[in-house]
């Protein structure tokens, strides 16, 4: 017997935040293993795990429908009466192509910037606006022809469809059939059923996953509670009534649907229709000012070789410009010129502005970047390798940080928005997630266990090393297995969590990840707006770098702070104007110093175990020091 056509086109992941419990790789090898060739992802008013399931899918094979199931307004996005617009309808959207993709971009990020109200609200202007190379689902049970039909009667249901077949065409409009059992559902199915053969509108039959298996059914009720602050045994907690919230095969969509086929087949016609391909390849890197008519190759080049002459006194030997030929060579052959010049822009700012900037890790062993006056290190007099930093057989892009003083980080951002425009800077979403520990006390809280049993529980699971999973501490800890092979309760526990560990809990604004583009940001990445009004895309650090957008870590650093402030001090009270980058690196005493353990205040070197180093090797020049480190940060010292 052949398997019934049929694909998923509705369905959370665990980036629909305390609310979907499906990781993507679970999602696309579960949606393979069934032998589909498409899956969508419809994620609640966010992008934020499109690009990861686009990539896994297309790993996988799998065609990667991407979509969102956004909020509606019921009037406009920009009201917000708490009488009238408290509700909101959903609507799920799936791009065809990539002008779709970015039509929904629009839509996504406008939702933040002009439609935020409890929930991310678009509304048919603006669907209207964005809808072409969308497909439209008119949803679960909360869209709002089945909401209409369940409070205000077919005819205004059927207004509404009107006015969704106004905005994207009967060829993009599809009614959706769910079951899950639900009191209201046959009812309502039966009245979608209706206005399809009313309005020559196809059906679309789908499954609102939110869980992977049925047997995930009660950890999701968990997940839900968390989100909420509620427990177990409340009556009036938020819950979705019966556990049919799940991926299931072909033939279980076949026996829900069998009266109506045509819903199920559909589902084909629809992914057959969704085509996304993008071009990782691709650079959007802005223009930091390269003169007009002049090849950013030949600028960088020019002004690293000028930069690089003057610091050696006005004459290069031949080692340097043999090694600066061959940086120059990789630099242009992997296409990062351009790349070069903004980080310089970047540096020669905070050099006149008076900022104290440092770049750290393997920028330090380019000598073009030496001669940028991106670094201060020579990297042929220290024998630094140039391919930590880039290596031709590994093609990606550089990555420089800057440390920065913390007092003057945001100077340094303004500049970078008043160059390039509000519109094309952003800060990088950095998703919070359940660990072990965190995970059984959120659990423990929900099942109403006694705050002492779950807090024992807890310490058995060790903290170390990071990253310690429920399954690991269970192998390690003989107590921990104990309580979870005598104790129902704990076996409950241990269960319920290690389902929720590891599952995105919140979304927060990357500590030091500035986005920078060429145009306008939502031309590539959706965005939302953070707490403190700033500008965040709506992707993972990972994935900034697929989309070819540049992203740079402006690291606010407290000791660079304290280093400028004492230069201050001593030119206030001595009169005295210290250029620290002539102070003498071979200095006796500082080393002597450094040897009794009087590291306090001493970047990288304060912590205790360090320190212990410090004083055990007493390490006389910097290239010690430096030995020391890069043996402890991280390394076999630590």
């Amino acid at each position: 017997m052949s398997v019934p056509e049929f694909i998923h086109l509705h369905t959370h992941s665990e980036f629909s935040l305390l609310d979907g419990a499906c990781r993507l790789p679970d999602l696309v090898k579960t949606a393979v293993d069934m032998g589909m060739p498409a899956l969508a992802l419809t994620d609640h008013g966010v992008m934020y795990g499109n690009i990861t399931f686009y990539s896994e899918a297309k790993k996988a094979g799998l065609n990667p429908i991407l979509g969102c199931e956004v909020y509606v307004a019921p009037r406009s996005r920009t009201q917000r009466d708490p009488r009238l617009d408290r509700e909101l309808y959903h609507l799920v959207l799936l791009a065809k192509n990539e002008k779709g993709y970015k039509n929904l971009i629009k839509l996504v990020s406008i939702a933040f910037s002009e439609g935020l109200y409890y929930k991310p609200r678009v509304d048919k202007e603006l669907l209207s606006q964005y809808g072409s190379d969308l497909i439209a689902l008119t949803a679960c049970l909360g869209g709002e022809v089945p909401s209409k039909i369940r409070k205000n009667g077919m005819e205004a249901a059927e207004a509404s469809l009107n006015d969704y077949i106004d905005i994207f065409g009967r060829e993009n409009l599809y009614l959706e059939l769910q079951e899950h059992f639900l009191p209201e559902q046959a009812s309502v199915n039966a009245s979608v059923v209706e206005l399809a053969k009313k309005t020559g509108l196809k059906l679309v039959a789908t499954n609102d996953i939110h869980y992977l298996t049925k047997a995930d059914a009660e950890a999701h009720d968990a997940l839900l509670c968390i989100q909420t602050g509620a427990t177990l045994d409340d009556p009036k907690r938020l819950r979705f009534g019966t556990q049919e919230f799940y991926m299931k095969n072909q033939e279980e969509m076949a026996r829900l649907f069998k009266d109506y086929p045509d819903a199920l087949k559909n589902t084909l016609e629809v992914a057959e229709k969704c085509n996304c391909e993008f071009d990782f390849s691709r650079s959007k890197l802005p223009d930091p000012g390269v003169p007009s008519g002049i090849d950013p190759r030949d600028y960088m080049t020019s002004e690293a070789h000028k930069g690089l002459k003057k610091r050696l006194g006005g004459e290069i030997p031949a080692e340097y410009e043999k090694q600066f030929e061959y940086e120059i060579g990789v630099i242009n052959q992997c296409g990062f010129a351009l790349y070069m010049l903004i980080v310089r822009d970047f540096t020669d700012f905070a050099h006149r502005t008076g900022i104290y900037v440092g770049a750290r890790g393997s920028a330090a062993a380019s000598l073009v970047c030496y001669g940028l006056g991106i670094t201060d290190v020579d990297p042929v007099e220290y024998g630094l390798a140039f391919e930590r930093f880039l290596n031709p057989e590994r093609v990606e892009m550089p990555d420089v940080d800057l440390d920065i003083q913390d007092d003057r980080r945001e100077e340094l951002i303004q500049y970078v928005i008043d160059k390039y425009g509000r519109d094309r800077v952003g800060q990088i979403a950095t998703f919070g997630s359940m660990k072990a520990r965190a995970a059984v006390r959120d659990c423990g809280r929900v099942l109403g266990m006694e705050l002492a049993e779950v807090d024992k529980i807890c310490k058995m699971i060790p903290s170390l090393p990071v990253g310690m999973t429920i399954d690991q501490a269970l192998e390690e800890n003989p107590d921990l297995r104990d309580a979870n092979a005598t104790s129902p309760e704990v076996k409950r526990l241990l269960d319920t969590a290690r389902t929720l560990e590891g599952l995105n809990r919140n979304v927060g604004v990357h500590a030091a990840g500035i986005l920078i583009s060429h145009d306008p940001l939502t031309d590539h990445v959706p965005v939302h707006t953070g707490n403190k009004g700033e500008v965040v895309a709506q992707m993972a650090k990972k994935d900034i770098a697929k989309v070819g957008l540049l992203k740079m870590d402006f690291l606010g650093l407290a000791n660079l702070t304290i280093l400028a402030d004492a230069v201050k001090n001593v030119k206030k009270h001595r009169g005295i104007d210290i250029d620290i980058m002539d102070i003498p690196i071979d200095d006796a005493a500082t080393f002597e110093m450094l040897g009794r353990g009087d590291t306090n205040g001493v970047f990288q070197l304060e912590g205790a175990g360090m320190r212990r180093n410090v004083i055990d090797l007493k390490p006389n020049s910097v290239r010690e020091m430096a030995a020391i480190v890069a043996l402890y940060r991280p390394g076999p010292m630590a």
